[in-house]
């Protein structure tokens, strides 16, 4: 490895552990602490690599970024930050930095990207997101210990190869964290592609999904709802993989190792693509959030449909107190609707009453109604269950039996609120459309479509 490498950072140690192990490879390093040295010797024309933290004394390294581009096009530069953010690996590809690797960083490794950046001295500008539907993907919006903490690990693994796990309750972005893993790491100019099990079914779906995929990586959505034979087939493909092969990712609402311990995911799957687990806390675990992702689809509907809102603080406090079952995805048409319907600049508490009054909740607004919650009931009931059996303990299967008495009233109710638009109805349950038509069938559900009188 030969070249000259420029290093910025206000840590003396890294400055220091950095500039030997470079000088042992062969670079010869010039070391600061100063954001505007740093700009000088990249004026001066020195150095075919930079090597920069985010936060400096004099200055912040992402945005010297532009700068460095504008002074010396093609001069790649490898950003490092503790921060540990997504957010600022999101920034560091914007600016087209060359590379990006949280702190503490692994000096091998980054010797490894030190040296690929050396040998091609040009920029890789980072592949450009393909067009997405209005709402298809959710913001990674958050400044709580919970998403923060959610942010650090995906920095972390983003350039890896282990295969990635990432669960959550339904509309807390579990498919936006698995693309912004892939956006934003080595892979990024390779094919994105998501897979359900109808993808791999005849003889060529497994090849198929591998040609699609190539050196990208491929997602196995909701995989939880695989059956047997798609669940063998992706543990044969996984099995046949070789050199240059994509990078595994799945996503799931239900808990995995639950459904194992039931006998209804294979054991050799769940440890295949259990590499690294990263779970999407729900909305109502990170309630401080709430203002940030309100005020994030306000903005939103000023810029697409030029309309400023803002919320009564009032309003605010219902919004803060719903339990927000869909999550953000449920926020963010909420928040889309009081936009569209509201009368005045600000929203009102009361149309927000009117508006969540509307929606599926699976508890009532905290603080602001009475009777008892959903949970409450179903304990009393269960007690009750217990009792009647005199001390000695029901017939085994209670969850089955329990499960099957609370999901055919649900389905049967969330049918008939939809019309028998299974469709929708699957929506409003957030499951997906076969795990819906599965237990239709299982329970011996009678679907009637009809059009809703409204």
């Amino acid at each position: 490895m030969d070249g000259t490498v420029l290093v910025a950072d206000d840590d003396r140690t890294i400055r220091t552990v950095l500039t030997q192990a470079l000088t042992r490879a062969g670079c010869k390093v010039h070391a600061t602490s100063s954001l505007m040295t740093l700009m000088r010797w990249v004026e001066e024309g020195k150095g075919d690599l930079v090597i920069s933290d985010v936060v400096m004394p004099d200055g912040n390294g992402l945005e010297a970024l532009p700068r460095i581009s504008k002074e010396r096009p093609g001069l790649p530069v490898i950003v490092i930050s503790a921060q540990n953010t997504i957010m600022t690996a999101i920034q560091a590809a914007e600016a087209e930095a060359y590379d990006y690797l949280p702190k503490p960083f692994d000096l091998p490794d980054l010797m490894k990207r030190a040296a690929r950046a050396l040998e091609t001295k040009r920029r890789v500008a980072p592949r450009k997101a393909e067009p997405r539907s209005e709402g298809e993907d959710l913001p990674l919006v958050g400044r709580t210990a919970q998403m923060q903490a959610l942010y650090r690990l995906v920095a972390r693994v983003m350039n890896t190869d282990l295969p990635v796990l990432v669960t959550g309750e339904s509309g807390t972005g579990k498919s936006l964290i698995a693309r912004a893993i892939h956006d934003f790491s080595d892979r990024r100019g390779q094919p994105f592609v998501v897979v359900s099990g109808s993808d791999l079914a005849g003889a060529d779906g497994a090849t198929g999904v591998l040609s699609r995929a190539r050196a990208g990586s491929i997602v196995f959505d909701e995989v939880s709802d695989y059956d047997d034979e798609q669940q063998a087939r992706i543990v044969r493909m996984l099995d046949a993989l070789g050199d240059h092969a994509p990078r595994i990712m799945a996503t799931s609402q239900a808990d995995l190792s639950k459904a194992m311990e039931d006998g209804r995911f294979r054991h050799d799957l769940y440890y295949r693509l259990g590499g690294v687990s990263i779970a999407v806390p729900a909305l109502r675990e990170r309630v401080d959030d709430i203002p940030l992702l309100a005020e994030h689809f306000l903005t939103r509907g000023d810029r697409e449909l030029g309309v400023r809102r803002h919320f009564a603080n009032d309003a605010m406090e219902l919004v803060r107190a719903y339990t927000w079952p869909g999550n953000v995805r449920q926020l963010e048409n909420t928040v889309r609707r009081l936009v569209v319907t509201s009368s005045e600049e600000e929203i009102t508490r009361a149309e927000v009453e009117q508006v969540l009054g509307n929606q599926p909740a699976i508890e009532p607004l905290r603080g602001g109604g009475e009777g008892e919650k959903l949970s409450a009931s179903v304990a009393r009931h269960l007690k009750r269950y217990f009792d009647l059996h005199g001390g000695a303990l029901p017939p085994p299967g209670v969850y089955q039996r329990v499960l099957r008495e609370v999901e055919l009233p649900l389905i049967e109710i969330a049918l008939d609120a939809t019309a028998g638009n299974q469709a929708k109805c699957a929506d409003l349950l957030g499951i997906n459309r076969n795990t819906l038509r599965k237990k239709i069938t299982d329970l011996d559900i009678h679907v009637t479509r009809r059009r809703k009188l409204m």
